[in-house]
C-alpha cells in the first residue's frame, strides 16, 4: 500500500512538473512578416536526451545549463501540407498521404527522412541552409512548453516503477481531444512567439538516440543510434527514423506521439535573414 501511495504521488508530481525554463530572460523574439522568429540565445536548463544508467539501473538524464552558440532563426509554425506539396511536385520529396485535405495545416505522417528531404530541397531552392533543429535548440525555442523529463521519484530499488509512472503521466497528458492536424495557432503561441508547440503534432529533431552510463560526474556513451531520433511535443519520445505513423510502432520508449511533423531552423541567421524573406515570397508565388 505504501508503494502504491508513493507511485501515485510521483505520478501527480510528474503531471504538474514545472517546465524547463530559460535561466535568464531572453529579449522579446522578433517575428518577421514571413513567419520566421529570431531568438536571442541565453542560458537555459536542459534535461539531456537518451537512455541513462548508473550501475546498470536506469536514471534520469543530467540537467545541464546550456547556451546555444548563436541566435536561432526558426519557423514560427510547422511546415504545412501546401509547402511540403511543392517539394513533392518538384520530385524532391516522397509523396506521402496526409490525413487532411486542407493546405494550411501541418504536414504530418512524415518520417525523419522525409523531413530531411524537404530541408535539403528548400536549401537548394533558396541557397540558404535549412535543417531540422537539435533537441537542445527545440527545447530552447519551446521555452515554457517543455516539461522536465526527470524520472518520477519512486522506490530506487525498483527503477522499472519509475518508467511505469512516467508512462502513466504521459498517457494522461498526451491525449488530444482532436488528433487531426489543425491550422496554425490552434494550440497557442509560446513566449518565444512560436505556434503550436506541445500540441497534437510532435516534431522531428536531428538528435540521435544515445545510451549513456554515468559514473559519478563522468558520462560514457555506450551506444549512438542515429536510426532513432528524438521527437518533441507534449512529451519527449524516441522514434525510428523511417516511421511515418507513430501508431504503427517504432517508438523506442514511452507513449507514441499522435502525429509526426516538423519545423526547420536556418543556419547563420544574422547573414541569411534577408535571403529567407525573399525566398518566402518566392515560395508563396510558386
Amino acid at each position: 500500500m505504501l508503494m502504491l501511495m508513493k507511485m501515485k504521488l510521483a505520478m501527480l508530481a510528474g503531471a504538474v512538473a514545472a517546465p524547463v525554463l530559460a535561466t535568464a530572460l531572453a529579449p522579446a523574439p522578433q517575428i518577421d512578416p514571413e513567419g520566421m522568429a529570431r531568438l536571442t540565445s541565453v542560458s537555459f536548463s536542459y534535461r539531456a536526451a537518451g537512455d541513462f544508467s548508473r550501475s546498470g539501473k536506469p536514471v534520469e538524464g543530467p540537467l545541464r545549463d546550456v547556451e546555444l552558440h548563436a541566435d536561432l532563426l526558426v519557423m514560427k509554425r510547422q511546415v504545412t501540407v501546401a509547402e511540403y506539396g511543392r517539394c513533392v511536385e518538384d520530385l524532391a520529396c516522397p509523396r506521402v498521404g496526409s490525413p487532411s485535405e486542407r493546405q494550411d495545416v501541418p504536414m504530418v505522417g512524415v518520417s525523419w527522412h522525409d523531413a530531411s528531404a524537404y530541408a535539403a530541397w528548400i536549401s537548394r531552392k533558396t541557397g540558404v541552409e535549412h535543417r531540422l533543429p537539435t533537441d537542445e535548440e527545440w527545447t530552447f525555442a519551446a521555452a515554457e512548453k517543455v516539461r522536465d523529463e526527470a524520472l518520477p521519484l519512486v522506490d530506487p530499488a525498483d527503477p522499472a516503477q519509475a518508467w511505469i509512472a512516467r508512462y502513466e503521466v504521459e498517457s494522461n497528458r498526451s491525449k488530444p481531444a482532436d488528433t487531426s492536424p489543425q491550422p496554425g495557432g490552434t494550440f497557442g503561441t509560446n513566449s518565444m512567439g512560436l505556434d503550436d508547440l506541445a500540441g497534437n503534432v510532435w516534431e522531428w529533431t536531428d538528435t540521435c538516440f544515445l545510451r549513456v552510463a554515468l559514473d559519478g560526474k563522468r558520462e560514457h556513451v555506450t551506444n549512438t543510434n542515429c536510426g532513432v531520433r528524438v521527437v518533441e511535443g507534449a512529451h519527449r519520445a524516441y522514434m525510428t527514423d523511417f516511421i511515418r505513423d507513430p501508431k504503427s510502432g517504432g517508438c523506442a520508449a514511452g507513449v507514441p506521439p499522435t502525429n509526426l511533423g516538423f519545423r526547420l531552423v536556418v543556419e547563420r541567421p544574422s547573414a541569411v535573414a534577408g535571403a529567407v524573406r525573399g525566398v518566402s515570397r518566392l515560395l508563396r508565388r510558386a
